[in-house]
């Protein structure tokens, strides 16, 4: 039902690999010369991952996955661009990284991928492309050792609420059966670009997203919610301490992220 949706995606998100990887946002330089790709919300997610098994799933060009892998965990990177997942492979290469990089999309994974890690990942951005949280929650048990660990840090479904360029409420908190649609031109790393296609997104409500994890035997560890985002990725935007932006005019303190740490049972 929602394969049309999701081709147009990976239409949108082909197209945008070669665009972030010249971007600011993304750093190249500074990552190639070593410098972590995690955030201060995400970098301390797992403590000490020295020879850990990590599963990071939307893991776009590789970056996060690769910081991982620099850390000393064993890395397995998933997205469903086939442009990301070349970047992502040829930068691990340079860089002389052991790390593995699987093209599926997050649904159909179980179909070439078996087996269990102690960790799974995924962060910013990542769950709005989907529109099935119980479905997502089931391939993130199936991945889990017992005793594993997820952690989600993600943009605010409150946040998400919002029209970024005009500060109107316009979107739904509660996950919809059909996506919001939208022509769109340009990227978050890059607006001047001038890239353009069709995204289809979801919001979900955060009841909506843990829920179907503690169906599927997950406890949860820990939940943090932030007023403020580490990427200045959205418009009208504000730097108010170093690598923490905030949006909006209202004066309003609102949550732009939030981050979830959930352990999978020993049963």
């Amino acid at each position: 039902m929602h394969q049309q949706f999701f081709e147009e995606n990976k239409k949108l998100w082909n197209d945008r690999v070669a665009v972030h990887m010249k971007s600011g946002l993304y750093d190249m330089e500074g990552f190639m010369a070593g410098k972590s790709s995690l955030t201060e919300i995400d970098k301390n997610a797992f403590g000490d991952v020295r020879g850990k098994t990590l599963l990071h799933l939307q893991c776009h060009f590789g970056q996060d996955t690769l910081s991982w892998a620099r850390q000393g965990a064993r890395v397995t990177g998933v997205d469903f661009s086939e442009k990301a997942i070349e970047a992502a492979t040829a930068i691990g290469l340079e860089l002389g990284l052991e790390a593995r990089f699987i093209l599926s999309n997050v649904y159909d994974l179980p179909q070439v991928l078996d087996e269990k890690f102690d960790l799974v990942f995924t962060t910013f951005g990542a769950i709005p492309w989907l529109p099935d949280m119980e479905k997502w929650a089931s391939v993130v048990a199936k991945y889990l050792k017992p005793g594993g660990l997820l952690f989600l840090a993600e943009f605010h479904p409150t946040l998400y609420l919002f029209n970024f360029d005009n500060y109107k409420l316009e979107y739904g908190y509660f996950t919809e059966s059909e996506p919001f649609s939208e022509d769109v031109e340009g990227s978050y790393a890059d607006p001047e670009k001038k890239t353009k296609g069709k995204e289809h997104f979801w919001n979900h409500a955060l009841s909506e997203v843990i829920g179907p994890l503690l169906e599927n035997g997950l406890s949860l560890q820990e939940l943090r919610e932030f007023d403020f985002s580490p990427y200045n990725c959205f418009p009208n935007m504000e730097e108010r301490q170093p690598g923490r932006y905030v949006w909006g005019n209202s004066g309003v303190r609102i949550p732009h992220v939030f981050s979830l740490k959930m352990q999978m049972g020993t049963r």
